[in-house]
């Protein structure tokens, strides 16, 4: 069965990120796709440190757990990045857990290539382009196919469960992933 991995940038596991990525995993299964959620919360990622060892072991040799996310990223038809928005840009763990993906990718078999996802951003009020602009970065130098909706992938709310009231976000959301399922199924 096709699957997408959906890595939720949110240190807080009830928090507006992790609901709009339940969300979008639901949709997605409504598609017909598995769907994983890897959740950051509680885990302490590392930046790279471009020693360039994953050439050699295949597979990043920081101990932190990130070779887990790596492995079922392989495997996976696609991917969906989600950050919360802090001061006006992705949280510096979820940019190093991509740095490092993307790292390892380029040094090893190129296994993101042509997997099929995008990311999202979730705020209280500003910075979401800047988020998205620099998610995307990462999408695009792995030869990523990122699909779009009819808005930015971004939703706005602070407080837990906010982010139910912006309903164009949602609607977003909704497309954005059930247009990454699509592809998937196309490109099968």
């Amino acid at each position: 069965m096709k699957k997408v991995v959906i890595l939720c940038g949110s240190p807080r596991p009830k928090g507006n990120t992790a609901q709009v990525v339940e969300e979008c995993a639901r949709v997605i299964r409504d598609q017909g796709l598995e769907t994983e959620i890897y959740p950051l919360a509680g885990k302490k990622i590392e930046s790279c440190t471009a020693c360039y060892r994953c050439r050699e072991e295949g597979n990043c040799v920081l101990e932190d757990g990130l070779d887990d996310l790596i492995d079922r990223l392989r495997e996976a038809d696609g991917f969906i990045v989600a950050s919360p928005v802090y001061f006006g840009t992705a949280r510096g763990d979820v940019m190093a857990a991509l740095q490092r993906i993307g790292m390892v990718s380029m040094a090893t078999d190129g296994f993101l290539s042509w997997k099929v996802g995008g990311p999202i951003a979730i705020a209280r009020r500003g910075g979401h382009t800047a988020t998205i602009q620099e998610m995307l970065m990462f999408f695009f130098i792995n030869e990523m196919i990122v699909p779009g909706s009819t808005y930015w992938n971004m939703v706005f709310g602070r407080d837990p469960g906010e982010v139910w009231n912006d309903e164009e976000g949602i609607r977003t959301i909704r497309l954005f992933a059930e247009n990454v399922a699509r592809l998937i199924a196309r490109l099968s």
